[in-house]
C-alpha cells in the first residue's frame, strides 16, 4: 500500500491523482500531510503540488464530465469530510475508465458518494446565503461571522458580491479562521485572516466598534421577526428543518435583545 501526502489544497489533490496514474499505483491512499504518519508497512510519498500536473488532470476531467459534474468534485473537497480524497479518487478512476460520461452511475459507490456529498455542501451554501447576518461597524464595514460545517465561503462569494455590490463587507469563517473581504470602490474580493481575541473566537463584536445605530437596527429586526409570525401557523419541526439550531447563535432574530 502506497500513501501519497499532499498540501491539503485542491491543486495538491489533483497533483496526487496525476501521480497515481503516472506511477501506475493500484492500492493507494491519499492523505493531507498533517494526517500522514510513517508506518511499518507501505511507502509514504510526499507529493509536491505542480501546476502543470493538476491542470492536466482537470483538463482530462473536463473532457469526461459536465460542468455540474466538475462542481460536484470540487464540492467534495469543500466538504472536508473524512476520507473525501479516497472517495473522490475512486470516482475519478471510474470516470477515466469509460469513454462515456458516467457521472450519474450511482451504482458505483464513489460516484454516489460524490453526488450525496455535493448536495450536502450545496444545501449549506444556500443556508449561508439566507442566514448570514451583517453588523455595521463604525468605519462603515458590514461584518458577519459564520461557522459552517463545510468550507462554503468560495461558493457564496458570487451571491454576496452581487447582492451587496455597493457596500464594503467581510464574511469571516470562525472555524477555518479566514474570511472574504469585498471593497465596493474597486469591486475587489480578497481572502483575509484576522488576529484573534477571546471575543473573536466566539464571533462577538465589541460594542465599542459597532456603528452607533447598529443596536437600534438589531432591536427593530428582532421586533419585526417577532410580530410578523402567525402563532396559529407555527411549525417547530419544519422551522428546525429549514433553520437548524447550530445557526441560531449568529442570527440576530434569535439573539436575546
Amino acid at each position: 500500500m502506497t500513501t501519497l501526502t499532499y498540501d491539503a489544497t485542491f491543486g495538491g489533490f489533483l497533483t496526487a491523482v496525476f501521480e497515481v496514474y503516472e506511477r501506475k499505483l493500484g492500492e493507494v491512499t491519499i492523505l493531507p500531510e498533517a494526517e500522514a504518519q510513517e508506518g511499518l508497512f507501505g511507502a509514504l510519498v510526499r507529493v509536491q503540488t505542480v501546476e502543470e500536473k493538476q491542470h492536466r488532470v482537470w483538463h482530462g476531467l473536463k473532457q469526461k464530465l459536465s460542468v455540474e459534474g466538475l462542481k460536484k468534485l470540487y464540492s467534495a473537497f469543500l466538504s472536508e469530510l473524512p476520507d473525501w480524497e479516497n472517495q473522490t479518487l475512486s470516482a475519478i478512476r471510474h470516470v477515466f475508465a469509460y469513454k462515456q460520461n458516467v457521472e450519474d452511475d450511482f451504482g458505483h459507490s464513489g460516484m454516489l458518494w460524490i453526488t450525496q456529498t455535493a448536495r450536502k455542501v450545496w444545501r449549506e451554501k444556500h443556508r449561508m446565503e439566507a442566514f448570514v447576518r451583517f453588523q455595521k461597524l463604525q468605519d462603515g464595514l458590514f461584518y458577519a461571522f459564520v461557522e459552517p460545517d463545510s468550507n462554503v465561503l468560495p461558493l457564496i462569494t458570487k451571491h454576496f458580491r452581487s447582492r451587496y455590490a455597493d457596500q464594503d463587507w467581510l464574511i469571516y469563517d470562525g472555524r477555518r479562521r479566514y474570511g472574504i473581504h469585498y471593497t465596493h470602490g474597486n469591486g475587489e474580493i480578497r481572502e483575509v485572516q484576522l488576529e484573534w481575541t477571546e471575543d473573536a473566537v466566539s464571533g462577538k463584536v465589541s460594542a465599542t466598534i459597532l456603528d452607533a445605530r447598529e443596536e437600534l437596527f438589531q432591536t427593530l429586526w428582532r421586533d419585526y421577526f417577532k410580530h410578523t409570525g402567525i402563532p396559529a401557523r407555527k411549525n417547530p419541526r419544519l422551522h428546525l428543518q429549514h433553520m437548524p439550531v447550530r445557526y441560531w447563535k449568529h442570527l440576530t432574530e434569535k439573539m436575546i435583545g
